[in-house]
């Protein structure tokens, strides 16, 4: 079932952190890029369902930075809502690309591969070396990132 929502640019400040956190659980990670980013919200009667995160990387390249459903609004087919919209928005920004970095398996994997992205670079042991809390998922440790990219 997909929950019709609205989805509006909005500033940093109006992001609920705890819901970037669910997304990227590295603090100082998220103040970073969202100094510099395009930000979206996303509501379904006047509540946060979810957000989304731009940041240029080249005047022809954006990178998602975060992408985050609110926990009790997953499976509602709002993250493919709000990942057509960062598409359509790289667009209107003026981009060529846009690239995503996640994890080595798992859901955010096949998330984004389903909506065209593909795997064009490793960086081993990303996690590691730059989380100083090591992130599992399936019960995994997730250590090398994988960098994703569609181009328009």
């Amino acid at each position: 079932m997909t929950r019709p929502i609205h989805i509006r640019a909005c500033s940093a400040a109006q992001l609920p952190m705890a819901l970037l956190l669910e997304a990227d659980p590295h603090l100082p990670y998220v103040q970073a890029y969202l100094a510099h980013g395009h930000c979206y919200l996303a509501e379904h009667d006047g509540a946060t369902v979810g957000v989304y995160v731009l940041q240029a990387r080249s005047p022809s390249t954006l990178e998602l930075m975060n992408i985050a459903v609110a926990p009790n609004c997953q499976g509602q087919g709002i993250g493919t809502q709000l990942l057509q919209h960062a598409l359509h928005s790289a667009r209107q920004l003026g981009a060529t690309r846009l690239e995503v970095a996640t994890g080595s398996f798992g859901h955010p994997l096949t998330f984004y591969q389903r909506a065209g992205l593909r795997v064009y670079a490793v960086e081993p042991d990303y996690f590691l070396l730059y989380y100083p809390v090591p992130l599992f998922e399936q019960g995994l440790q997730h250590k090398d990132r994988l960098r994703l990219a569609i181009d328009f």
